[in-house]
């Protein structure tokens, strides 16, 4: 079998049973570890898988530019932003992840309701301000350029006078051996301490982000307490949610 015919297995394995391992590969194409572990090298050097120890995961498609992934799903987010809304309830004190989709989500936000905001996006803050009712807290920091967030010391410092009763949190990747992950390092540990002050960690995912993974992980399934997305899970990830005590919308 030609490498090029050989890597097209790897990706239609992978697609099927959303894992591969080094080892089951070199069984089964009768070459050695080294051998594949190059094919999957060279996979990922182009972006069409996410090696992990031992063998390779989907790789996430939520990876470009902001720019690029408000026009991704915009329909997959405006359904998820309409079945996230309604966990808000007045009153609360809840934490808005930075991303796309947390913006579709303060679109959907009833003019009436009443409630704390906290955000390390100012692109949130800012549309967070057309709703009178919503009192608005900016956690200042270094600014990432490609999520338009801020990090760091000084954001991890204002966090950590926080309790919150919920987090809206955008992930790339949902994965039942990977957890929750995201593809910067600075961002992930941003996440987890974000999820770290909240009574409650909402994950927002659409279909794209489901078994795949990215370089950095957040955390385990368990990090979230409710997962919403537009379509079910397949039965494997759903079993593992449950498993973790994940609610799924």
């Amino acid at each position: 079998m030609l490498s090029s015919q050989r890597k097209q297995t790897i990706l239609a394995l992978l697609a099927q049973e959303k894992q591969v391992q080094s080892r089951d590969l070199s069984q089964r194409f009768g070459l050695s570890e080294d051998s594949i572990r190059r094919d999957l090298r060279e996979l990922a050097a182009e972006g069409l898988l996410q090696r992990v120890h031992g063998g390779a995961l989907p790789v996430s498609a939520a990876l470009g530019t902001l720019e690029t992934r408000k026009s991704v799903q915009t329909a997959s987010k405006r359904v998820i932003a309409q079945k996230a809304v309604t966990l808000i309830q007045p009153g609360q004190i809840v934490l808005f992840d930075g991303g796309t989709t947390s913006a579709e989500l303060v679109n959907h936000l009833p003019d009436t309701l009443r409630f704390t905001a906290i955000t390390h996006s100012p692109s949130v803050a800012l549309a967070l301000a057309g709703h009178p009712q919503v009192e608005i807290i900016l956690l200042g920091g270094q600014l990432y350029r490609h999520s338009v967030v801020t990090v760091g010391a000084a954001m991890l410092e204002s966090l950590s006078r926080i309790n919150a009763d919920l987090f809206f949190m955008g992930v790339t990747g949902v994965h039942q051996a990977a957890g929750l992950t995201t593809g910067n390092f600075e961002e992930a540990t941003v996440k987890r301490a974000l999820a770290g002050r909240a009574a409650e960690t909402v994950v927002l995912a659409s279909a794209e982000k489901l078994n795949a993974a990215s370089a950095f992980a957040i955390g385990e399934l368990s990090l979230a307490s409710t997962l919403v997305t537009e379509t079910a899970p397949d039965e494997a990830l759903s079993q593992a949610l449950h498993q973790q005590g994940v609610t799924i919308i």
